[in-house]
């Protein structure tokens, strides 16, 4: 009866044999540290990499400098929140950790998009469009995507989550083909505009899309605060859940919306950035021990804003922008992609 007052402390990763679990085992040291502790050693390091942002070698005036450090800074929190809680989301709902939203294929949906405006518009037309406009088409489209799966895969008699998944990497490798064949018949002077918009950038965003953005992630937060028991008796996978009362099925198809909305209103704000989720969410399972929702969504969304901020310094102060913050995560983030299957093989 200990799972009935929410996930234990020595519950195992999402997808284990829920049969295996012995509820009745007392929490030690081993099977989950001190969220507390460990919230607040998270907590200190994004502040220190606020601190270091906002400070590091100010030119010129000072106001206009903090001003628009402080929209980068926003900006970087809110797609660092949003994608990081998704992230998690995600691995309640499939019971996998290695899983991203990534797969359902969202990034290569808004690639395609941008590409196709491009071509169709062309490229000074198309950025010249008013931003909330390309902001509001491209949050729509992809949510509208992730809700053509759901009504295939998510609401019939037995929901096929494994189905969901292949569907989202079958579409997402067609979009990512279409896209690239799109490209290609673009005027090369057109593409270099074009690829301004394939890539997440920190540098120049809309005020008003912040507002925006932050509104949406924040309802999407009050959300998961409000549900985050039966999150977590939801990880425990899908039989253990339902002997305890969850409706599993019906959890999942307004999880799969709502993850949809966390990762669609981030990437359409300033570009896709891969992999960040699954680095914060998989480093927060790793120093927490724990996959209970109120610990691991607070400090997962301060591990990928920290490590966005981070990216960000480096890239700004050591590469002379010599590329994006994007592409600094999705190299490490492949990297422990790769490792974190390696260990599941074994």
């Amino acid at each position: 009866m200990a799972a009935t007052s929410g996930t234990p402390t020595g519950s195992p990763a999402p997808g284990s044999d829920p049969v295996l679990i012995d509820v009745e085992q007392p929490p030690g040291p081993a099977s989950e540290r001190s969220p507390n502790t460990v919230l607040l050693a998270v907590g200190l390091a994004y502040l220190v990499a606020v601190a270091v942002f906002m400070t590091y070698d100010i030119q010129g005036s000072l106001s206009f400098a903090l001003e628009l450090r402080a929209k980068k800074l926003l900006a970087m929190t809110l797609v660092g929140t949003g994608l990081a809680t998704a992230a998690v989301l995600f691995h309640t709902m499939t019971g996998n950790r290695i899983l991203t939203p990534v797969l359902i294929g969202l990034d290569s949906l808004y690639i395609l998009i941008q590409s196709v405006s491009v071509a169709f518009f062309g490229a000074l037309t198309f950025v010249s469009f008013d931003e909330r406009i390309r902001f509001a088409v491209a949050v729509a489209i992809m949510v509208a995507f992730v809700l053509v799966l759901d009504a295939i895969f998510l609401r019939r008699a037995v929901t096929d989550l494994p189905l969901l998944v292949l569907g989202g990497i079958v579409l997402g490798g067609m979009f990512t083909s279409l896209a690239a064949l799109v490209i290609r018949l673009i005027d090369p002077n057109e593409f270099l505009i074009l690829e301004d918009l394939l890539f997440a950038s920190f540098t120049l965003v809309n005020e008003e899309l912040l507002v925006i953005s932050g509104v949406v992630i924040a309802v999407g937060l009050a959300l998961v605060a409000r549900v985050r028991r039966t999150l977590d008796v939801i990880a425990l996978g899908r039989p253990t859940a339902i002997s305890l009362g969850a409706d599993y099925d019906r959890v999942n198809r307004r999880l799969i919306v709502l993850i949809a909305v966390l990762v669609a209103v981030p990437t359409a704000l300033v570009g896709p950035v891969t992999f960040l989720g699954l680095l914060a969410s998989n480093a927060t399972y790793e120093l927490t021990r724990s996959f209970r929702h109120h610990v691991t969504v607070p400090i997962s969304s301060l591990a990928a804003a920290t490590l966005l901020i981070a990216a960000q310094f480096v890239l700004e102060e050591l590469l002379d922008f010599a590329t994006r913050p994007s592409i600094i995560v999705g190299f490490v983030g492949g990297i422990v992609f790769i490792v974190l299957v390696l260990r599941e093989v074994r």
